[in-house]
């Protein structure tokens, strides 16, 4: 009599027990897994730069971090697979929405302002109320040909000095030639120059005193040289002091230009003409 083995059942607690392979559940999760792998690897990139050009990413990229290696310890739990894929996906895209705008175009360095001029003042206008008042500062008018010099102190020159002072204004007024031959044996001639017309201009310097006034007989002993042994088309005597009347009569007689202290000065800073520019000249 043959017997039928009996028929192996499996108990029904551990069959109960054994889970099923489910290929379509595994295949999500693979898939969700490789979704999260692209998007960290693209954080990764992003963050990167960041963190080169603002070090405070690199806290951000350590919570990212410890976020995913949470995760990825609760992935195991089927029934919250998709609600951490879910939340996973929506944290990366905050945090590369975040990376992207860190990295955006950093503002325009803003231009370092030039410091503040000082308040300007128009010549001629006044200042108005809590303007600064331009400090008045001593002006000389002079015509446009001459140039601007500092008014010498003539009384502090000797006579020499002053004979070279006279023709360093002959030059700079335009005259050629400038000569001075004061001295023994100048017969009355002391600056010898060329005007800017073709004149021949002889000078006398008397560097005097203001008490001490030019007389008629350094006049008379000027013109008895100053035709006819330079042949001056233009004679002219100048002086730190003043004239005499006899002195101012005989330059009158003879053709002698007189430049007193007053004239000299004037001649000076351009206010007044050269000799040869004076009213009468011929």
């Amino acid at each position: 009599m043959h017997t039928t083995p009996a028929e192996h059942v499996p108990p029904a607690g551990r069959r109960r027990g054994r889970r099923r392979f489910d290929l379509h559940s595994t295949a999500m999760q693979f898939g969700l897994l490789a979704v999260l792998v692209l998007m960290v690897g693209l954080v990764a990139r992003v963050a990167a730069g960041a963190i080169g050009r603002r070090p405070g990413w690199i806290a951000v990229l350590a919570l990212l971090v410890v976020f995913v290696v949470l995760a990825v310890r609760r992935r195991r739990r089927r029934h919250s697979v998709a609600r951490l894929a879910r939340t996973t996906a929506e944290a990366l895209d905050r945090a590369t929405e975040t990376a992207l705008d860190e990295l955006g175009p950093e503002p325009a360095p803003v231009a370092a302002s030039a410091p503040p001029r000082a308040a300007e003042t128009v010549p001629g206008t006044a200042a108005g109320p809590g303007e600064p008042v331009p400090a008045a500062e001593p002006t000389v008018v002079l015509p446009p040909h001459h140039p601007a010099i500092p008014l010498p102190d003539y009384d502090a020159l000797d006579p020499y000095e002053f004979e070279q002072a006279v023709a360093a204004l002959c030059e700079r007024d335009g005259c050629t030639g400038v000569e001075v031959v004061g001295g023994a044996g100048d017969l009355g001639a002391d600056v010898l120059a060329v005007a800017p017309d073709g004149r021949r201009v002889v000078l006398q310097c008397k560097r005097y005193s203001a008490t001490n006034k030019v007389g008629s007989q350094d006049l008379q002993r000027f013109g008895g040289t100053c035709f006819t042994v330079h042949e001056a088309h233009l004679a002219a005597l100048v002086t730190t002091s003043d004239f005499t009347a006899p002195a101012l009569e005989y330059a009158e007689q003879c053709g002698i230009l007189c430049l007193d202290r007053e004239a000299l000065l004037a001649w000076t800073v351009g206010s007044g003409p050269p000799p040869w520019g004076l009213a009468g000249a011929s």
